[in-house]
């Protein structure tokens, strides 16, 4: 499996330096739902709510997405993503592209004062 890859929505990690910026890194998956979960699914819009397949049709690709965008940090030799975000895409009526992206650096434990920028 590997070193442990640090996954952070924000553009910094509290407690951590960059020491070095390797760069863009990326995992991408296109799905789709079969005919029968797309029968199911349309039938379930009827009565409104919930549709319980297409979440979890979502949830597995933005897994499998994020499983790509660590194998690729780890590949680079970076033990974490900055300002990773999800994107996605129709493709065709019944498919859509995820992707997940985001910054790969290497960390280190901050040591001293931090100075941190305040956003007003």
């Amino acid at each position: 499996m590997g070193q442990p890859v640090l996954l952070i929505t924000a553009n910094y990690a509290a407690g951590y330096r960059v020491d070095k910026v390797l760069g863009m890194v990326y995992g991408i998956t296109v799905r789709s739902r079969g005919i029968g979960g797309n029968l199911v699914a349309g039938l379930r819009t009827i009565a409104g709510g919930e549709i319980r397949e297409y979440t979890q049709l979502a949830q597995v690709a933005r897994q499998e997405a994020l499983d790509r965008l660590t194998e690729h940090a780890r590949n680079m030799g970076a033990n974490a993503v900055l300002s990773v975000m999800f994107d996605s895409t129709e493709m065709a009526q019944s498919m859509e592209e995820i992707i997940a992206f985001g910054t790969a650096v290497v960390l280190s434990p901050a040591s001293g004062d931090q100075q941190l920028v305040k956003l007003s």
